[in-house]
């Protein structure tokens, strides 16, 4: 199971990164690593002369690289409407899943870097759309997947 990527210090590492590959469309940026760890809420006490227990001690948590987190960023300056944003988030967990055994660790970000003309793809949601989106997708991360940055036009 791939995981998602929450953390906006996660989305800037991987924005820090040059991309692994492009397309006309997508960047797809890779950093071998975890995400970052859950900040722990504090322990809040009332009255400390009251407790006898000792503090609880927390485990450290340790980088886990067996397994793939994912991010997308899906400007509305690309994408004006939801339901285009949504359905290229769709498309680019689809496309990840499918890769998932033959991708290395670690964090994927998937970036949308220019909009859909509008003139060629009128609908928010169409089949045209998602058929355009997913065949650049499979190429994205086909480059990704040989190692490559390649650019496509």
């Amino acid at each position: 199971m791939i995981g998602r990527l929450v953390h906006s210090a996660d989305f800037k590492r991987l924005l820090a990164t040059p991309t692994r590959s492009r397309s006309t469309h997508f960047a797809l940026h890779h950093v071998l690593a975890g995400p970052t760890p859950p900040a722990g809420r504090p322990i809040h006490r009332l009255s400390t002369e009251l407790s006898t227990e000792a503090a609880p001690v927390a485990t450290p948590i340790v980088d886990n690289l067996d397994g793939q987190w994912l991010g997308s960023v899906i400007p509305k300056r690309h994408a004006r409407r939801s339901v285009t944003r949504n359905l290229l988030r769709r498309q680019i967990r689809v496309e990840m899943d499918r890769r998932a055994e033959r991708l290395p660790p670690g964090l994927w970000l998937v970036r949308l870097r220019a909009p859909f003309s509008p003139q060629q793809f009128p609908s928010a949601a169409s089949d045209a759309l998602r058929l355009a989106a997913r065949t650049e997708l499979q190429h994205l991360f086909d480059r990704a997947e040989r190692g490559g940055a390649g650019r496509a036009a």
